[in-house]
């Protein structure tokens, strides 16, 4: 597993964990603001993501048929299998 953002543009993977404040990972219960937000965006476990561009503070990531914008600082906590 690695981080999202360390994926370089044109790779592929599959979410497997979020990691959230301190280091607990999404769950069903106890879901905070940050937790729904990424739900929301379509980022979810078991979803396959491909990187797009990857450069600066802001990485876009395909997910399904919509492109998403995402903080470096976010994808840092999403931990992906190639």
């Amino acid at each position: 597993m690695i981080p999202l953002g360390l994926l370089s543009a044109g790779e592929n993977g599959q979410i497997v964990e979020i990691m959230l404040g301190k280091g607990e990972g999404v769950s069903g219960a106890g879901q905070d603001k940050t937790s729904v937000r990424v739900e929301e965006m379509g980022l979810r476990i078991g979803k396959n993501v491909e990187m797009l561009t990857n450069g600066g503070n802001t990485i876009l990531l395909r997910v399904d048929e919509a492109r998403i914008a995402l903080a470096r600082r976010m994808a840092m906590k999403i931990m992906v299998r190639r």
